[in-house]
């Protein structure tokens, strides 16, 4: 079996080297107990049973480790490990070329499923379910239907949007999971163990406020702690005080609720252009100069679980927490909502 299937690539937002630090087993995944516990015993029946875990569907913000835990659940299961994205697969052919040269009981996974095209989610159908790939050979009146056999596998599909995952393919997956935010000790075990791995030293004090200033992501950990290390390496003395992270989250203008300068701006221009709100999402993207996609995906999410933010019928409307955060006089602006 080939181990570079089982360290996949880089995510978006994450330095090329991240994958060297991602756990590859459950007992390295920090977080996430309960998961983790359901999950255990499912590898380990269809393991004992020498059969394909059934179909997984992951749904979360982005850089939970939705990634990771499918890689996982290949090594767990001591299976092969094959990638890819709903946009990468344009035709019917890509998807079949896949499906029929993976091994038996591989783990295939398929980040972003919420953008599958219609047909090739038509054909996936059939798949998932009987194993089998219904082929259409000739055209008009000799047109006829082949079904191509597939190896038994798991299917992994990763979404940060549940929502727009249609009914019938949502209801074919077996097991459901859904990856929450990080608590700040489960972020300050992710810190360090990224630093042993990397060989960075970090101060216990140091770890724990990078942790909280993380948005709740290990993704993010990550990154805060690569950028500390620089900030470490060139203008101290190698090693990662509370200092030295303090000095450095205040120059990438990262305050210690982990909100970064984009969040602050969301929530200053509801206050001071839109009395408190509530504003569209659109209107709003175009007030920040960010897009609809990033704010809904990346921002609101965190503002939201943050208490910073809340979505109402009429829009997004900024909360007595922002106020108090921004250090804004809370006028009556928001009375609004009750009405």
């Amino acid at each position: 079996m080939d181990e570079r299937l089982l360290e996949p690539a880089a995510a978006d937002g994450e330095d090329a080297d991240d994958s060297g630090i991602r756990p590859r087993y459950l007992d390295d995944f920090q977080g996430q107990q309960e998961l983790k516990k359901n999950l255990s015993v499912f590898i380990r029946a269809a393991a004992a049973r020498r059969e394909p875990l059934d179909h997984v569907f992951i749904s979360g913000p982005p850089g939970l480790g939705k990634t990771t835990l499918a890689a996982i659940m290949a090594n767990e299961l001591g299976a092969e490990f094959k990638v890819t994205s709903a946009p990468a697969l344009d035709k019917p052919k890509d998807l079949a070329g896949l499906l029929s040269t993976i091994p038996e009981r591989a783990v295939f996974f398929i980040d972003e499923i919420h953008r599958l095209k219609p047909a090739i989610e038509e054909m996936l159908y059939i798949a998932m379910e009987d194993y089998e790939l219904d082929w259409i050979i000739g055209q008009g009146p000799a047109a006829r239907t082949v079904r191509i056999p597939v190896p038994p596998f798991t299917l992994v599909g990763a979404t940060t949007k549940p929502g727009r995952v249609s009914s019938p393919l949502f209801t074919r997956f077996g097991i459901p999971i859904r990856i929450d935010y990080y608590g700040p000790e489960e972020l300050n075990a992710i810190v360090c163990r990224s630093a042993h791995i990397l060989d960075i030293s970090i101060t216990e004090s140091a770890a724990a406020l990078l942790a909280r200033c993380s948005r709740g992501t290990p993704r993010v950990a990550n990154r805060l702690l690569r950028r500390m290390r620089d900030f470490a390496q060139v203008e101290g003395d190698g090693n990662i005080s509370k200092d030295v992270v303090e000095g450095g989250l205040k120059r990438l203008k990262i305050d210690l609720e982990g909100l970064e300068e984009l969040d602050r701006r969301i929530l200053a221009a509801i206050i001071e252009r839109y009395g408190g709100g509530p504003v569209g999402v659109e209107t709003l993207a175009i007030s920040v100069g960010e897009g609809i996609d990033a704010l809904e995906d990346f921002y609101e999410p965190y503002l939201i679980q943050r208490g910073f933010l809340q979505r109402t019928p009429r829009g997004r409307a900024a909360t007595s927490l922002a106020y108090t955060h921004l250090g804004k006089k809370h006028g009556d602006a928001d009375q609004s909502l009750l009405f």
